[in-house]
């Protein structure tokens, strides 16, 4: 970090909108991996159909919390409750603002006694090591830098391999690594498991609408566990999935993996701002799309709108109950998946073949080009929500969008429009060429799009019964 804090540096660019929208920085990164191993459409297929192996290892943040007083803290910071929370169990992590604004969300594992590990984008982990930092507990953190942003010398290796296994024949290749029959587990239940001799923490998880696994363990039986769940696999259809491909699994399973971190403004978290360095991922971070507000809190969301709304409990004290107290009962909008037109798809794809006028490029399979996408939903011109995510997934056969639209807008079936591309002829991103606007129709769907997520989840967020 350098000696410039955040708060500085927003004090010097003044409209952080125009600053945030202006950023020279793309979409998040996915290193370790090639783009395909073999192609887009293979590799998105094989969540669905045979067995799939996402590669986690590289472009994820981890946070190791030990100490007396890890328990306690993270309870503090986490809305919904930590009662019946014990080891070898994990959970989504959700934190919010004082003002009840969500910063992000990880996976929270509970190791052991006094000994967790929070995994996933930066936001909600520095918001953690800064609330370790005013030695209101007891506790200790180590942060393992996600493989990017490593000093050269240090990117071939992390705290840990991370390893997801998914899809219809996830349980029999998980069966012939191990040779024997897997722990039956329940969701976001642990057990340690062994592969090749080795010991692995195996959380039953599931990202891309199929049951699965996360497989976990010590840098250095990277290879042997990577090794034989691929020789595991052989009989199997298991197919290893690439950079550019794994970004669009979440289309199908309906997780939003971008909300904007909400502590840009605000009282209650003018002590983050002070602490961190512009150098942090709220420092260097863009946003990209067709919304554009002069207010920065209008890009801010809650916990329902992102459908975790669910998870809030108020058993506990924790950091922005009072605000979600206030709000708990007020309209909010509601998540929904968009099926965009594919006559409309096919008129923006077909601009980029003539001449003058272009819309903004959709690209294959993910058609995010910024950090956290906000673009524009709209009901005869007026806006009635914001579309988060958007890419084409195989096994839908059409590009989805993640949004959140005003209640009275969320019934499947219907009908709005997306607006697409950024106003002005487009942003000075790097990944923005000039571009004219224009509107795709859409469809309001059930959220996760894949009918096998919401049979197959645990209830929650994800489920039809949620």
């Amino acid at each position: 970090m350098t000696d410039k804090t955040l708060q500085q540096l927003l004090d010097e660019k003044g409209d952080i909108v125009e600053f945030l929208r202006n950023q020279q920085v793309g979409p998040n990164a996915y290193p370790g991996v090639p783009g395909e191993y073999s192609n887009w459409r293979d590799e998105q297929r094989s969540w669905a159909e045979s067995s799939v192996l996402f590669n986690q290892s590289f472009h994820m943040v981890d946070l190791l919390v030990t100490g007396p007083g890890a328990f306690d803290m993270l309870a503090y910071l986490a809305p919904n409750s930590f009662k019946g929370f014990v080891p070898n169990r994990a959970k989504q992590f959700a934190p919010v603002t004082p003002e009840g604004y969500v910063i992000g969300d990880v996976i929270l594992f509970y190791l052991e006694e006094e000994k967790f590990e929070l995994v996933g984008r930066a936001p909600s982990i520095e918001w953690v090591e800064y609330w370790a930092s005013t030695g209101k507990w007891d506790v200790k953190v180590e942060r393992d830098e996600r493989t990017i942003a490593r000093p050269l010398d240090q990117q071939g290796y992390r705290r840990n391999y991370r390893f997801q296994l998914q899809g219809p024949n996830a349980m029999p290749v998980l069966e012939q690594a191990m040779g024997q029959t897997p722990p039956d587990l329940k969701f976001f239940h642990m057990a340690p498991i062994t592969i090749a001799g080795v010991e692995v923490r195996a959380l039953r998880h599931g990202m891309a609408g199929q049951p699965g696994y996360e497989l976990f363990g010590p840098w250095e039986d990277y290879d042997t566990v990577r090794n034989a769940l691929i020789e595991a696999g052989k009989d199997y259809g298991l197919t290893l999935c690439g950079g550019r491909t794994y970004s669009s699994n979440t289309l199908e399973s309906g997780w939003i993996p971008s909300p904007l971190p909400a502590t840009y403004t605000g009282e209650g978290s003018k002590g983050f701002r002070e602490w961190i360095g512009a150098n942090s991922y709220e420092g260097k971070c863009s946003l990209g799309g067709s919304f554009v507000s002069d207010k920065i809190e209008d890009y801010y969301l809650n916990p329902w709108e992102l459908g975790y709304g669910i998870m809030v409990k108020f058993d506990h004290e924790f950091v922005g109950r009072e605000a979600l107290e206030k709000i708990k009962d007020q309209p909010h909008r509601q998540k929904v998946t968009l099926a965009l037109d594919n006559e409309d798809i096919v008129r923006v794809m077909s601009s980029m073949l003539q001449t003058g006028d272009k819309a903004k490029f959709l690209e294959f399979p993910s058609a995010v080009y910024c950090m956290h996408p906000y673009d524009a939903v709209l009901k005869d011109g007026k806006t009635v929500g914001l579309s988060t995510w958007i890419g084409y997934t195989i096994n839908a056969g059409r590009f989805l969008a993640l949004a959140m639209v005003d209640a009275e807008f969320a019934a499947p079936g219907t009908e709005v429009t997306l607006l697409w591309g950024e106003p002005d002829g487009g942003t000075s991103k790097p990944t923005v060429e000039r571009h004219v606007q224009t509107e795709i129709k859409a469809i309001v769907s059930s959220v996760p799009y894949s009918e096998a997520a919401r049979d197959n989840y645990a209830d929650g967020w994800r489920t039809k019964a949620a």
